[in-house]
């Protein structure tokens, strides 16, 4: 079951057919216990419709007032790559430890103010010079700590200004359009499959500059272990969308320019792919 968001409309895919029911309160919508359940017994109210392809490839991103948090260094390769940035700063070690302690790193990504959605725009920092996409599987988490459904994110990353001290984290990762989250809200009737792969690729120019494929079987921590410490002393009234941490890590030498094209997939959920543009900077 999938949800595509377009404007007021839920477009809800079951059995390779399209529903349309329109919504007035989304974050009631997607906010309750059994998703899966509701859905199942909405489409039997609804009627089947035909829904052009072309109408899909700019969609809202599944969310109205949810936060969407992230959690780091849930992949080895994440922890390597985030030692190599930080290690001129001496902020190296700490990434090592966070790998192996029992606390794992979560943070405050984003608000609907600054996420985008499948087909639209994903920025870079005009004062960044090294700047990388993550994809990562992304969890949407009811009121209650419920997994209730699976989406596609891009934690956009500014990694010279992460590089540079590791307490500038939330500049690296907060900033307009700094999050992409797309093209669906996946509702499974159980978890999604351990061995679902997520694929990159970044074009330029038409030129496919990197791409990779990991299993997010390779992560170190459950997602349940991530959304009890996530919900350990926060409430979030209406549900949160969790990020889970990436494993595909451009080499250091690459950086995004504007222009860019990333696609980034996920088995059972789909595609979700944005154009990177550069921020003009406060003294452009």
């Amino acid at each position: 079951m999938k949800i595509f968001k377009k404007g007021d409309q839920a477009l809800i895919n079951h059995d390779d057919r399209f529903y349309v029911h329109p919504v007035s309160n989304w974050d009631k919508f997607i906010n309750r216990d059994s998703l899966y359940q509701h859905l199942i017994a909405l489409v039997d109210s609804l009627t089947a419709v035909e829904v052009d392809a072309k109408s899909l490839e700019k969609t809202d991103p599944p969310m109205e007032n949810q936060e969407v948090w992230a959690a780091g260094v849930t992949y080895l390769k994440s922890k390597t790559a985030r030692m190599e940035e930080a290690k001129q700063a001496g902020g190296d070690h700490f990434y090592n430890k966070v790998y192996d302690a029992q606390r794992p790193e979560l943070f405050f990504k984003s608000t609907r103010q600054r996420t985008v959605g499948h087909g639209d725009l994903v920025n870079i920092r005009a004062d960044s010079t090294w700047d990388v996409p993550e994809p990562e599987l992304t969890l949407f988490i009811n009121s209650q700590g419920s997994i209730e459904g699976y989406s596609i994110g891009n934690d956009m990353s500014s990694r010279s200004i992460e590089g540079e001290n590791p307490l500038y984290l939330p500049q690296a990762k907060v900033y307009d359009g700094c999050a992409a989250l797309g093209p669906c809200l996946l509702v499974p009737e159980s978890p999604i499959a351990s061995d679902a792969r997520i694929d990159l690729q970044i074009h330029r120019e038409g030129k496919l500059m990197y791409e990779d494929s990991v299993g997010i079987d390779r992560m170190k921590r459950t997602h349940q272990e991530l959304v009890d410490y996530l919900f350990m002393e926060c409430s979030f009234p209406y549900g949160v969308f969790l990020m889970t941490g990436t494993c595909l890590v451009p080499p250091s030498e690459f950086t995004l320019k504007a222009g860019d094209m990333i696609t980034i997939s996920i088995e059972h959920i789909g595609t979700l792919k944005n154009q990177v543009t550069q921020m003009k900077g406060i003294n452009s």
